[in-house]
């Protein structure tokens, strides 16, 4: 599903505060960065308030995947004053945990939530940096829904179109840039 929330007229331009660093993580990969973006305060402030906006009072809970997504979803849940429930890798809290495995390119993932972090019929949003290939995001939809919380929707700081991953998710995207 396609979400467009902004107002192309007003929309800042959030994508010229980000770089491009070639060949990082390796050979032929052009990695967009966007720790100039988190370093710059007021420019940080005005993504979260129009990531933000869309969902005031929608929201239970924000769903941040880890470890990016947490600087993203931190501020989300502080700024809508609502929950934020953290999805970690295997083996990170220490609360019993719902497990998800999933398929990336060459192997395995997993992801835990603690078991009890959702209520059934919970309103969950989940946030997290970067939608590339929609694997990761594909696979909290499904831990979540299988926690019986409703899945309003996904928002990023970015997207990668060219990956199509919102080709995967069956739920409302939001992505603030477009790389």
């Amino acid at each position: 599903m396609n979400m467009d929330f902004s107002d192309k007229e007003n929309a800042e331009d959030f994508g010229r505060y980000c770089r491009v660093i070639e060949n990082f993580p390796k050979p032929g990969i052009s990695f967009k960065d966007i720790t100039p973006l988190l370093l710059n305060g007021e420019v940080f402030k005005r993504a979260i308030q129009t990531l933000s906006w869309p969902y005031a009072g929608k929201v239970d809970a924000i769903v941040c995947i880890e470890a990016r997504g947490f600087l993203i979803g931190a501020p989300m849940a502080f700024k809508l004053s609502c929950g934020l429930i953290p999805v970690r890798k295997k083996g990170k809290l220490p609360a019993k945990t719902h497990i998800t495995t999933y398929d990336l390119e060459y192997g395995t993932d997993t992801l835990e939530i603690h078991a009890d972090a959702v209520k059934s019929g919970q309103k969950i949003l989940i946030v997290d940096d970067v939608l590339a290939t929609g694997g990761t995001a594909k696979a909290v939809i499904n831990l979540i829904r299988e926690l019986q919380g409703i899945v309003i929707g996904c928002a990023f700081l970015g997207e990668l179109t060219d990956l199509k991953g919102r080709n995967k998710l069956d739920v409302p995207i939001y992505s603030l840039i477009k790389f």
